[in-house]
């Protein structure tokens, strides 16, 4: 199989699972809006929307997750642990992966379309011609480098995997930012409103943000 026509074959892989995932959100919605009414807190609603062929967004509490595919397909670089793996040394075109992308915003971010808020990466899943996949991120500890190969990508797959991105984005909370990055704006910024303009909104503003749950080190074999 030529390079090409292993890409395109990736490609149409990666496309088949995430048209799956975006029915996993769809049914996640449905299931977790069932039990808020149950309990009788409608203020609390469970969106979820397609936002295209390559992108959707599952939307809840104060929080959105968006799931995104990138178009194209990769390898993995020649340090990663993936090269460990036995599957893959059987036969290298199995390291080129399409890859899905998962980022967490706050939902006024989007609401009041502020362009300057940020948003953080939760998981990042990758999936081969043979739909074997491997998930790095937050919370997601199902799927490790030294099991690459031994599972193929179903839904039950996809629901640990957005039940656990769910998770984590409830418990990662917005902190204030410094003082010191907000104590001077304009008039102009005032205008624009300063929330979008100035105010940077995301969770742990100011604060480094590591990958400390991500899963594509030798360490997390040990």
């Amino acid at each position: 199989m030529d390079k090409a026509q292993l890409k395109a074959d990736v490609y149409e892989k990666c496309l088949d699972i995430f048209n799956q995932l975006k029915d996993v959100l769809s049914e996640t919605s449905n299931d977790l809006n069932d039990v808020v009414e149950e309990k009788c807190t409608r203020r609390i609603r469970i969106e979820y929307r397609d936002r295209g062929r390559f992108e959707a967004e599952l939307k809840f509490a104060d929080d959105v997750l968006v799931f995104s595919m990138h178009t194209d397909v990769f390898k993995f670089d020649k340090d990663h642990s993936i090269w460990k793996n036995q599957y893959v040394k059987e036969d290298l075109s199995r390291a080129y992966c399409g890859v899905i992308n998962v980022y967490n915003f706050l939902s006024d971010s989007m609401k009041y379309n502020r362009e300057e808020d940020l948003g953080y990466l939760v998981a990042r899943i990758f999936v081969n011609k043979d739909r074997c996949f491997l998930v790095e991120g937050k919370r997601q500890d199902k799927q490790r480098t030294a099991a690459f190969g031994k599972y193929t990508l179903g839904k039950d797959e996809l629901v640990a995997i957005v039940q656990s991105a769910v998770t984590y984005a409830l418990s990662f909370d917005l902190l204030v930012p410094p003082f010191d990055l907000v104590k001077v704006v304009s008039v102009n910024q005032i205008n624009a409103k300063i929330e979008s303009a100035k105010m940077k909104t995301g969770k742990r503003m100011g604060y480094q943000y590591n990958s400390d749950d991500v899963l594509n080190t030798d360490e997390n074999e040990k």
